[in-house]
């Protein structure tokens, strides 16, 4: 039964739109308020959509301090809370113009 609704509000909505949008007569007999709306919603839409930006971008700055800070602890955390890993003894290398020895030839 909601969907039904919805669908009629749709509709309605529609129709009205269309006839505001067309007919002059209508919007010259309109009340200034309704008149204005148009411009009203701009207005909305625009001051959410500049709202928008700005909590974007603090967010945007937040998370970074946050990297910043977790990348400064976990560099602490590799040099001075924990000590370096053993470096692997360097191997010779093979010389290439030498057979090389299998097991069993």
């Amino acid at each position: 039964m909601g969907g039904w609704r919805k669908l009629i509000a749709g509709a309605v909505l529609g129709v009205a739109g269309t006839v505001y949008a067309t007919n002059e007569e209508l919007r010259k007999h309109l009340p200034g308020a309704a008149r204005d709306l148009p411009v009203t919603v701009r207005r909305r839409f625009d001051s959410a959509v500049s709202a928008a930006k700005q909590a974007a971008a603090s967010r945007r700055e937040e998370i970074l301090r946050d990297l910043e800070k977790h990348s400064e602890e976990s560099h602490y955390d590799r040099h001075e809370g924990h000590p370096a890993p053993a470096e692997a003894p360097e191997l010779p290398l093979e010389d290439a113009t030498q057979p090389i020895n299998r097991a069993g030839e």
